[in-house]
């Protein structure tokens, strides 16, 4: 047994405390390719039983989630994310009513619900959380139906609405969104304000259409039915600050600038459009295979909310079988391992029908070092039984390590090799974005809410600046261009 030592509070500083990222539409004169930058918030010090609170909630918190117009022009958005607390959450920013006002949000593939914490009910002058006020735009409608969020520990609950919202260098003049006015403790922490899904309105809680849905689904909105991420990586940087650059998130094309060769995608199994699935189809430790089924058993949900990376007990146990010194931890930690911090760890992972294995980096594979020489892995046994969920959760321990391309049509995830102008950007200390309100390149009507799902999720912010610092990298990445059109945020 091991319990993780409450006389290391200081070795547990974990990049995976209550994180949240700050990104933000840049303003825009021309259409020019413009971006929001991602942020990454630096570790926040943590003692033990903080970290112990931390995996057991981190486990709760995702078998919650998964249990349960008129067109203007083609076009194309780019978004600069940032990362926040080493690696635990990346986020973005949207511009909400008439007049807009800016809000960081967490982009959430593993959920499809936007919603927003409202000035009536949630924020208090000494949280700092940036509300939205229905009374300060006039293009806001109320459309007095309850919504609700559910969450391993605790739940979002509010009415829904709809106003104008600009995310990416777009707008949707009637989206649907939730405005909460009550929120469990500790589930918002600023400067985030909410949450953007980005999976298909089919989990919708609110039964409306996600913004993306929609502009995918209005012919010549987008170059290309698709949206695009580049994670940075400051998990293994003991200097970075709690709000770190994180990369960026494509909207209607690619940025050929980030990844090299080409684009592996695999289709979406019949019938799975909901989440962003996958089959699992290989999995390797160190060079020697662990069996993960085949089917539904071998389902994932490509999550970017999702900090670690969770699977079926039996596997993931016969993955760490696979690391000399691992072990089981147990109580309120069950389904973690530790192993010893000496082991290089190398995963692979494969998925669909092609050849290609995907790396995950040591560094990510080692989420903290709780002990004297023991590390806890970022892999985890995730009980998912009795749900409509997928067995395994796919989170940024693995995305981080690839360029990964969400395409609606045909519905299909793919993945390329990060080119070194996008690894170069790991580590590299830089100052966060700040949330402005930029142009937008296309508008369209929203449509209404519907009949929602019973589904949960799970939100995560940065402080504002200037990434002077990166000045160069964001301009070779903006001037390379974006596949199929131009990138105006």
């Amino acid at each position: 047994m091991h319990l993780l030592p409450y006389s290391l509070a200081v070795s547990c500083l974990l990049s995976l405390a209550n994180d949240h990222v700050l990104a933000a539409p840049s303003p825009s004169t021309s259409p020019v390719p413009r971006s929001i930058p991602l942020l990454r918030r630096g570790r926040a010090q943590r003692n033990a039983t903080e970290f112990s609170a931390w995996l057991k909630s981190q486990k709760e918190i995702l078998e919650a989630k998964y249990s349960s117009s008129s067109q203007k022009k083609r076009a194309s958005g780019l978004n600069l994310l940032t990362n926040q607390n080493a690696d635990s959450s990346f986020y973005g920013s949207i511009a909400v009513g008439t007049p807009a006002v800016s809000y960081n949000v967490i982009l959430d593939t593993g959920s499809s619900d936007l919603w927003l914490a409202a000035s009536d009910g949630v924020s208090t002058t000494s949280d700092g959380i940036p509300t939205f006020d229905s009374a300060n735009s006039s293009s806001f409608t109320n459309l007095n139906t309850s919504f609700s969020i559910s969450y391993g520990s605790g739940a979002a609950r509010g009415t829904l609405g709809k106003d104008a919202v600009q995310f990416a260098g777009f707008e949707v003049d009637s989206q649907v969104f939730g405005v909460v006015t009550q929120v469990s403790q500790n589930l918002l922490n600023a400067p985030v304000s909410g949450l953007m899904g980005l999976g298909f309105k089919s989990i919708a809680a609110s039964g409306a259409t996600p913004f993306w849905q929609q502009l995918a689904e209005t012919d010549g909105t987008l170059d290309s039915p698709l949206m695009a991420f580049q994670l940075t990586r400051f998990v293994d940087v003991n200097n970075a600050q709690t709000l770190e650059p994180g990369g960026t998130f494509n909207l209607g094309a690619v940025n050929s600038s980030l990844f090299t060769g080409d684009i592996d995608y695999q289709d979406i199994p019949d019938g799975q459009e909901g989440y962003w699935i996958q089959q699992l189809s290989a999995l390797t430790v160190n060079g020697n295979s662990v069996s993960v089924g085949s089917g539904s058993a071998a389902y994932a949900a490509i999550d970017t909310g999702t900090t670690l990376v969770g699977g079926p007990e039996s596997v993931v146990s016969a993955l760490y079988a696979q690391i000399p010194g691992s072990q089981a931890l147990t109580g309120s930690n069950a389904g973690y391992w530790t192993y010893p911090c000496s082991t290089d760890v190398n995963v692979t992972m494969r998925f669909g029908s092609s050849n290609i294995s995907w790396p995950i980096s040591t560094a990510d594979f080692l989420l903290e070092q709780v002990g004297q020489g023991e590390c806890v892995g970022a892999f985890f046994a995730l009980n998912t039984s009795g749900t409509s969920a997928p067995a395994w959760i796919v989170g940024d321990t693995f995305l981080k390590n690839v360029y990964t391309v969400f395409r609606s049509n045909p519905a299909s995830v793919g993945f390329a090799t990060l080119s070194n102008t996008a690894t170069a950007m790991n580590g590299k200390l830089g100052s966060a974005p700040s949330p402005t309100v930029g142009a937008v390149a296309a508008t369209i009507s929203g449509s209404s809410a519907g009949a929602g799902t019973d589904r949960s999720s799970s939100p995560n912010g940065a402080l504002p600046g200037t990434a002077a610092s990166l000045l160069g990298m964001w301009a070779a990445v903006l001037l390379s261009g974006v596949l199929g059109g131009a990138m105006l945020l």
